[in-house]
Protein backbone atom coordinates (compact mmCIF):
# COMPACT_ATOMS: atom_id res chain seq x y z
CA UNK A 1 0.00 0.00 0.00
CA UNK A 2 1.48 3.18 -0.80
CA UNK A 3 0.40 5.84 1.21
CA UNK A 4 3.01 8.96 0.35
CA UNK A 5 2.54 11.81 -2.08
CA UNK A 6 4.50 14.31 -4.01
CA UNK A 7 2.64 17.64 -3.63
CA UNK A 8 4.76 19.53 -4.98
CA UNK A 9 8.17 20.02 -5.97
CA UNK A 10 9.90 20.22 -2.88
CA UNK A 11 6.86 19.02 -0.78
CA UNK A 12 5.94 15.72 0.01
CA UNK A 13 3.13 14.08 1.82
CA UNK A 14 4.59 11.18 3.96
CA UNK A 15 2.80 9.09 6.72
CA UNK A 16 4.52 10.43 10.01
CA UNK A 17 7.36 8.32 12.00
CA UNK A 18 8.43 8.54 15.59
CA UNK A 19 11.63 10.00 13.81
CA UNK A 20 9.70 12.78 13.30
CA UNK A 21 8.50 14.58 16.65
CA UNK A 22 11.18 16.99 16.50
CA UNK A 23 10.37 18.49 13.91
CA UNK A 24 6.28 18.76 14.54
CA UNK A 25 7.13 19.71 18.05
CA UNK A 26 8.84 22.97 16.05
CA UNK A 27 6.30 23.19 13.89
CA UNK A 28 3.69 23.91 16.63
CA UNK A 29 6.18 26.21 18.47
CA UNK A 30 6.48 27.98 14.90
CA UNK A 31 2.82 27.89 14.12
CA UNK A 32 1.34 28.53 18.03
CA UNK A 33 -0.37 31.71 16.97
CA UNK A 34 -1.35 30.42 13.80
CA UNK A 35 -3.14 27.74 14.63
CA UNK A 36 -4.41 28.43 18.19
CA UNK A 37 -7.36 29.98 16.98
CA UNK A 38 -8.18 26.69 15.60
CA UNK A 39 -7.27 23.95 17.85
CA UNK A 40 -8.40 22.64 20.96
CA UNK A 41 -6.38 24.13 24.19
CA UNK A 42 -3.04 22.84 24.18
CA UNK A 43 -0.91 22.32 27.31
CA UNK A 44 2.70 23.05 27.40
CA UNK A 45 4.05 19.48 26.20
CA UNK A 46 1.86 19.71 23.38
CA UNK A 47 4.75 21.99 22.45
CA UNK A 48 7.64 19.38 23.48
CA UNK A 49 9.23 16.97 21.30
CA UNK A 50 8.57 14.17 24.34
CA UNK A 51 5.14 15.75 23.95
CA UNK A 52 4.93 14.64 20.65
CA UNK A 53 6.82 11.51 21.01
CA UNK A 54 3.49 10.65 23.10
CA UNK A 55 1.47 11.42 20.57
CA UNK A 56 2.82 9.90 17.91
CA UNK A 57 3.36 6.44 19.73
CA UNK A 58 -0.71 6.48 20.34
CA UNK A 59 -1.42 7.42 16.16
CA UNK A 60 0.64 5.06 15.06
CA UNK A 61 -0.59 2.04 17.11
CA UNK A 62 -4.00 3.22 15.54
CA UNK A 63 -2.22 3.14 12.22
CA UNK A 64 -1.11 -0.43 12.34
CA UNK A 65 -5.02 -1.42 12.77
CA UNK A 66 -5.72 1.34 9.48
CA UNK A 67 -8.03 3.12 12.16
CA UNK A 68 -5.94 6.64 11.74
CA UNK A 69 -3.24 7.90 9.08
CA UNK A 70 -1.16 10.69 10.29
CA UNK A 71 0.43 12.42 7.46
CA UNK A 72 3.46 15.13 7.74
CA UNK A 73 4.17 17.63 4.40
CA UNK A 74 7.61 18.16 4.57
CA UNK A 75 9.51 20.54 2.97
CA UNK A 76 12.94 18.64 3.18
CA UNK A 77 13.30 17.54 7.16
CA UNK A 78 10.98 20.31 8.01
CA UNK A 79 7.17 20.12 8.84
CA UNK A 80 5.50 22.30 7.09
CA UNK A 81 1.57 20.93 7.34
CA UNK A 82 0.11 17.86 8.42
CA UNK A 83 -3.03 15.51 7.16
CA UNK A 84 -4.58 13.21 9.55
CA UNK A 85 -7.34 10.74 8.44
CA UNK A 86 -9.28 9.48 11.81
CA UNK A 87 -11.76 7.48 12.83
CA UNK A 88 -11.44 5.30 9.36
CA UNK A 89 -15.05 2.67 9.43
CA UNK A 90 -14.75 -0.28 7.59
CA UNK A 91 -17.67 -2.53 6.29
CA UNK A 92 -20.80 -0.39 4.86
CA UNK A 93 -19.69 3.03 5.53
CA UNK A 94 -16.23 3.34 4.79
CA UNK A 95 -15.65 6.83 6.09
CA UNK A 96 -13.14 8.67 7.58
CA UNK A 97 -12.90 11.99 8.90
CA UNK A 98 -10.28 14.53 7.18
CA UNK A 99 -8.64 16.69 9.55
CA UNK A 100 -5.26 19.38 8.58
CA UNK A 101 -3.39 22.20 8.71
CA UNK A 102 -0.53 24.49 6.74
CA UNK A 103 2.02 26.33 8.13
CA UNK A 104 1.66 30.06 8.34
CA UNK A 105 5.11 30.43 6.22
CA UNK A 106 3.66 28.58 3.48
CA UNK A 107 -0.33 29.81 3.05
CA UNK A 108 -1.74 30.74 -0.44
CA UNK A 109 0.71 28.19 -2.18
CA UNK A 110 -2.07 25.62 -3.06
CA UNK A 111 -0.44 22.87 -0.83
CA UNK A 112 -3.86 22.66 1.66
CA UNK A 113 -6.13 21.53 -1.36
CA UNK A 114 -2.86 19.77 -2.60
CA UNK A 115 -3.23 17.81 0.43
CA UNK A 116 -6.10 17.59 0.78
CA UNK A 117 -6.71 15.78 -2.92
CA UNK A 118 -3.74 13.64 -2.39
CA UNK A 119 -5.58 12.31 0.90
CA UNK A 120 -9.22 11.71 -1.19
CA UNK A 121 -6.68 9.72 -3.73
CA UNK A 122 -5.22 7.64 -1.00
CA UNK A 123 -8.42 7.44 0.43
CA UNK A 124 -9.60 6.08 -2.73
CA UNK A 125 -7.51 3.73 -4.38
CA UNK A 126 -5.79 2.80 -1.16
CA UNK A 127 -8.02 2.18 1.52
CA UNK A 128 -11.08 1.96 -0.55
CA UNK A 129 -13.05 4.53 1.26
CA UNK A 130 -16.34 5.50 0.02
CA UNK A 131 -16.50 8.38 1.30
CA UNK A 132 -14.75 11.28 3.54
CA UNK A 133 -15.75 13.80 5.68
CA UNK A 134 -14.23 17.42 6.99
CA UNK A 135 -15.49 20.30 9.11
CA UNK A 136 -14.44 23.83 9.13
CA UNK A 137 -15.62 26.39 11.94
CA UNK A 138 -17.94 28.66 10.70
CA UNK A 139 -15.47 31.41 10.32
CA UNK A 140 -12.88 29.38 8.46
CA UNK A 141 -13.48 30.65 5.06
CA UNK A 142 -10.53 29.43 3.49
CA UNK A 143 -10.58 26.30 4.75
CA UNK A 144 -14.35 26.01 3.35
CA UNK A 145 -12.81 27.26 0.33
CA UNK A 146 -10.10 24.43 -0.07
CA UNK A 147 -12.81 21.73 1.08
CA UNK A 148 -14.48 22.62 -2.18
CA UNK A 149 -11.81 23.03 -4.00
CA UNK A 150 -10.99 19.62 -3.22
CA UNK A 151 -14.44 18.53 -4.39
CA UNK A 152 -16.14 18.44 -1.02
CA UNK A 153 -19.87 19.46 -0.40
CA UNK A 154 -21.63 21.15 2.42
CA UNK A 155 -23.78 18.90 3.64
CA UNK A 156 -24.85 20.82 6.85
CA UNK A 157 -24.16 23.02 10.33
CA UNK A 158 -23.64 21.77 13.49
CA UNK A 159 -23.83 24.27 16.53
CA UNK A 160 -21.21 23.39 19.63
CA UNK A 161 -19.54 20.94 17.25
CA UNK A 162 -15.82 20.93 18.92
CA UNK A 163 -14.21 22.07 21.81
CA UNK A 164 -11.70 24.99 20.05
CA UNK A 165 -9.91 27.98 21.74
CA UNK A 166 -11.46 27.50 24.74
CA UNK A 167 -15.08 27.03 24.42
CA UNK A 168 -17.65 24.66 21.84
CA UNK A 169 -17.64 26.24 18.71
CA UNK A 170 -19.80 25.94 15.36
CA UNK A 171 -18.80 23.72 12.36
CA UNK A 172 -19.94 23.95 8.81
CA UNK A 173 -19.84 19.65 7.45
CA UNK A 174 -18.41 18.66 4.44
CA UNK A 175 -18.26 15.12 2.37
CA UNK A 176 -16.70 14.04 -0.64
CA UNK A 177 -18.27 10.61 -2.12
CA UNK A 178 -14.99 9.22 -3.65
CA UNK A 179 -16.75 6.32 -5.50
CA UNK A 180 -19.93 4.22 -5.91
CA UNK A 181 -18.65 0.72 -5.90
CA UNK A 182 -19.56 -1.30 -3.37
CA UNK A 183 -17.67 -1.64 -0.15
CA UNK A 184 -13.95 -3.27 -0.52
CA UNK A 185 -13.78 -3.42 -4.13
CA UNK A 186 -10.56 -2.38 -6.04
Amino acid sequence: MNLDRPLTDDVVMRVATLDDAAAFAEAQVRNREHLQPWEPVRSERWFTTAGQVDRLEAQLARFANLEIVPWFLLQGERVVGAMTLTDIVPGPFRNGHLGYWIDSDMLGKGLATAGVQAVAEVADRELLLHRIQASTMTDNVASQRVLIKAGFTQIGTAPDYLHINGAWRASHLYQRILNDRPPGKA
